[in-house]
């Protein structure tokens, strides 16, 4: 099954992984690293995402 365009998350392109300056790939943290947005609004709460002293994602 096609996911139709307006649910594909456009932070990450559908992928469900985004990446740094320096090409580290961490989980989209729009989506959630499922690449498909909830079009019902049914969002999780914004978190804090720790980095160490190189602003690179410590997941």
């Amino acid at each position: 099954m096609m996911t139709p365009r307006e649910q594909v998350c456009k932070a990450c392109d559908g992928t469900g992984l985004q990446a740094d300056d320096e090409n580290w790939q961490y989980k989209c943290p729009v989506c959630g690293g499922d690449g498909i947005l909830d079009l019902e609004g049914n969002y999780e709460t914004a978190r804090t995402v720790a980095v160490d002293e190189n602003n690179r994602v410590l997941d």
